[in-house]
Formats: structure tokens, sequence, C-alpha cells
């Protein structure tokens, strides 16, 4: 079964040339172990025995960083299965798509130490070719990252191009106030999140000034937003819903809330979540009543016509 990811290169690409014609995709954290064999089958039992190496010997500040930096590596390590697809940019709006064709070696003393080799299957491809949703979710931080749900898209374009040409798409540009159509939730809440309520308490995840606590990655999936409180002592789950709330996302934020105390706090942290959906109904009212540590916020959209011309 193929399944399909985006495999960032390098901070904005700046390694993509170089895979791309070397035919690998890889990555940098942990560079200097080489990991062959380290790999278990469980990413759970990697990060318990390298989160610890991160922080010390890497100086990584946290177990959130830590732990997305393990995470990431057992991914690509190991997690990515020959046959799977993937689409990498190369930092200036165009993408590859490209599938893995054997299993992780590792280049000592060379950028993206930890890598796989890869066959690259398309050309260059503008990202104006791609639906919305497809360019919001190659728009998240993160190494690997998961796209599923966009898996038939990624597949209509294999074949296409061949290398170095480009496939260029309409070039459409996403509208300032796309938000009006429930489109763009979460991100127009990370690029205002100074001015709401949450961001005078709460800070999204950073590392190195890089964004991490979107999409942040859990063993069940991305959690929309990991945030932390002003003085370090919580970690906020964050969970957007762009309709009408129901129950069942309860579970799933409670999932992850499990994830982050299991796999991130530090001793003195504790958890708590966040559903912020458009409107909720009896089920989740009543779900929320008996849960301890999670709240429900409603979203408000407002239109507004304004005159600019005298008629």
């Amino acid at each position: 079964m193929t399944r399909y990811f985006k495999c960032a290169l390098g901070p904005s690409g700046s390694f993509f040339a170089q895979a791309s014609a070397e035919s690998w995709v890889g990555t940098g954290w942990l560079d200097s172990i080489d990991l062959t064999g380290k790999f278990p089958d469980n990413w759970r039992d990697f990060n318990k025995e390298f989160i610890p190496v991160a922080i010390e010997k890497f100086g990584m500040g946290s177990r959130v960083s830590a732990g997305l930096a393990c995470g990431q590596t057992w991914t690509l390590g190991f997690g990515l299965s020959k046959n799977d697809l993937i689409i990498s940019p190369n930092g200036q709006g165009q993408y590859q798509i490209g599938r893995i064709t054997g299993d992780y070696f590792y280049e000592a003393g060379t950028p993206l130490a930890h890598r796989r080799p890869v066959d690259w299957v398309t050309g260059l491809i503008d990202k104006g070719a791609f639906s919305d949703g497809f360019r919001r979710s190659l728009a998240t931080q993160g190494t690997v990252t998961r796209l599923e749900e966009h898996g038939p898209e990624i597949e209509s374009f294999l074949g296409q191009g061949s290398k170095p040409d480009v496939i260029l798409g309409n070039q459409e540009l996403d509208s300032p106030s796309s938000f009006a159509l429930e489109k763009h939730l979460e991100e127009f809440l990370v690029s205002n999140w100074a001015k709401t309520d949450l961001g005078k308490k709460y800070d999204i995840y950073e590392e190195g000034g890089v964004l991490i606590g979107q999409q942040y990655g859990t063993d069940t999936g991305n959690l929309d937003i990991l945030a932390v409180s002003k003085d370090k002592m919580e970690l906020l789950v964050i969970e957007l819903k762009r309709g009408r709330v129901s129950d069942v996302v309860v579970g799933q934020i409670q999932r992850y809330m499990g994830f982050v105390k299991d796999e991130l706090c530090e001793p003195q942290q504790t958890v708590r979540g966040l559903i912020i959906g458009l409107d909720d109904d009896l089920r989740i009212k009543r779900a929320l009543s008996v849960t301890q540590g999670i709240e429900f916020m409603k979203y408000e959209l407002e239109f507004r016509l304004v005159a600019t011309l005298n008629l």
C-alpha cells in the first residue's frame, strides 16, 4: 500500500538541488550518529533512547524539540517504506515527487546525513498546480509530514514533466480574506496569534525561530497547534474544527494530550486541551461536562462590504 509524505530537504529547501541530483531524501537531526541498525520497530522506543541524547549531546532545549527531532528521524530512517511517495519543495515555490526505493543509509560529514534512496518520478511542479487544501498541507513545518488525504492528487501528477522541466499551474493566489469561507482557520489563528486572548498567555512552540508547534506529529496523527504557557509550566493542545463540533473530537484531543503528557512533558509541566469550533452541540457539552482539562471556544466570522467609490 502506497503512503504519501512531504519531505523537507533543509531549511527553505537548501539541499534540494543536491538531493534531487543524487536521488535521495534525508534529515540532519542527530547528524553525528550513524543509526544503521539502531531503529526499533516502535518509534516510542527510539524516542525513549535518543531524546536524552538529543538534549544532552545536541543541546536541544526541551523534550518537545527533542521529541520532534527523534520522531522525524525515526520516520525518515525507518518509518518510510519502499514505494512510498514523497514530495519535496525546492524553496522557490516548486515541488518534485519521488518514490522511496531502498533502506536507510548514513553519509557521515554531509548535509542531511540520514538518508533514503529515491527515484524522482516527476519534474518540478509549480505549487499553483495544486489545490488550496494541498498547498496548505505542504506549508506546514516539519521534516516529514503525512499527506494521506492528498494521495489521489499526488498520484495525478505522476509521469508529468521531465527533469528539469517545470509543470506550471494557474498561479492562483490565496485571498487574504479567504478565512471568511472557513478554509483557513488554522493559518488565520497562527498568523494572528499575538492579537488573540490565547496569545496573552501562550506561545506557539518554536525552536530556533522555527515554528514547530503547528501540525505537530504524534503517534495518532498531527495535532493542530501545540502551545506553551509564558511561564513554561503548561502545554496546551489545540484542536481546530471548521464546522460543527461533535463529541468525537473529545476522544481525539484526549489522545493527543496523552501523547504530550507521556512523551513531551517535563516533570513539572501539565497539559490542557482546547477545542475551537464554529458551533457546539449537546453531545460535546455533555462529554466536556465530565472531562477534566479540556475547554471549548467558539470562533465567529464577520463579513463586511466596504464602499470605495461614490456611486
